[in-house]
């Protein structure tokens, strides 16, 4: 049995406890793509918890998807990132910054340099996505050639030294969602027919290309990797998950990252499968479960450090709030996409509900 408070380390990164934040888009950097004051603010709050994976960062122009997320590609986004990581390591923190390249789920007006998105292959996703003008439809993408490949990979790998270069404990690359490394994984956004696509061998290649690359980059111990299995999220299909996921995890293995980072969405017999698979610490968001079911995960050994999202976006104080057995505030979906300080820095404190 591992207790919740039980410090761990992942490769270089030494925790205190095993309850860690996970990534979530907020939709209030500046439109550059640099953190702002307010951004600093936020995670400052959320120093406490043992590990703060920020919001999916863009490594590249290419790789935004969404209107003012952040980006790690310019000095003025590793500046603003700098600022965010001094004010959590202030407190005692640790952080990672997520680099997520979104490829097909995009739309021209979101980016800096207005072009279509780039993927695999051109086909495009079903859904629409937010702009500046109102809702739209996503386009068809442009199909990466493979110099193109080579070229994002190593995009990934300057983002993942600017990251480091602004302080950050190191980076998670989003394997997850049905973003670029996923859509190279999944049956319908890939229908390549090269070295990249087809064979379950070959889907895995640019996931694992750019694994090696961050390592090669910045150290394998400043290095994890989030997955989704079977998640359709984002117009994506996996017809052979459990044999996708047993070439992509074992293959991930003598890298000897920091962590792996599972997103869990139901299939038991496939998240054995991975811990099984996995010789390090693996971090686990099971999706939608209340607190004790995420503890017992921990307690059984599934899980080295459990990760929340919404729990830590509600409650900035959630390690003392746990310890505590205090209520937790509730989450307010209406704020969770752009916006000011409402939603964002204004969930009351503990202490401030007590009225002290």
């Amino acid at each position: 049995m591992t207790d919740l408070w039980k410090p761990v380390e992942l490769g270089g990164i030494q925790l205190r406890h095993r309850i860690a934040m996970a990534p979530m888009t907020r939709n209030r950097s500046a439109p550059s793509g640099a953190p702002t004051a307010s951004n600093v603010e936020y995670y400052a709050q959320r120093a406490s918890m043992a590990l703060i994976i920020t919001e999916g960062t863009q490594p590249s122009p290419d790789g935004q998807g969404y209107l003012l997320t952040p980006g790690i590609h310019t000095d003025e986004h590793i500046a603003g990132w700098r600022a965010v990581v001094d004010a959590v390591h202030a407190k005692g923190g640790r952080i990672v910054i997520q680099l997520m390249h979104v490829g097909r789920i995009a739309h021209p007006s979101n980016t800096p340099h207005g072009r279509l998105p780039v993927a695999p292959s051109a086909v495009r996703p079903s859904g629409s996505v937010f702009t500046a003008s109102g809702i739209q439809p996503i386009p068809a993408p442009r199909a990466l050639s493979t110099q193109e490949i080579a070229e994002t990979v190593a995009d990934y790998r300057r983002a993942a030294a600017a990251a480091v270069a602004a302080g950050a404990d190191g980076v998670e690359i989003h394997g997850a969602n049905g973003y670029l490394p996923h859509q190279f994984l999944s049956s319908n956004a890939n229908q390549r027919t090269d070295r990249y696509g087809g064979s379950v061998r070959n889907r895995v290649r640019f996931p694992l290309e750019v694994a090696t690359a961050v390592a090669e980059e910045i150290g394998p111990q400043r290095t994890g990797v989030r997955i989704s299995p079977g998640n359709p999220f984002n117009d994506i299909v996996e017809h052979d998950v459990e044999d996708l996921y047993s070439h992509l995890v074992p293959a991930l293995a003598p890298l000897g990252l920091a962590y792996l980072h599972v997103a869990h969405r139901g299939d038991e017999v496939l998240l054995k499968r991975i811990r099984d698979d996995w010789p390090g610490r693996l971090l686990l968001n099971r999706v939608g479960a209340d607190l004790n079911t995420r503890i017992q995960d921990l307690e059984g050994g599934l899980a080295d450090v459990v990760t929340v999202g919404m729990m830590a976006l509600a409650n900035p104080d959630l390690v003392a709030r746990i310890k505590a057995g205090a209520p937790l505030n509730e989450p307010d979906p209406t704020t969770f996409y752009g916006g000011d300080e409402h939603g964002y820095t204004d969930y009351q404190a503990l202490s401030r509900h007590r009225g002290d």
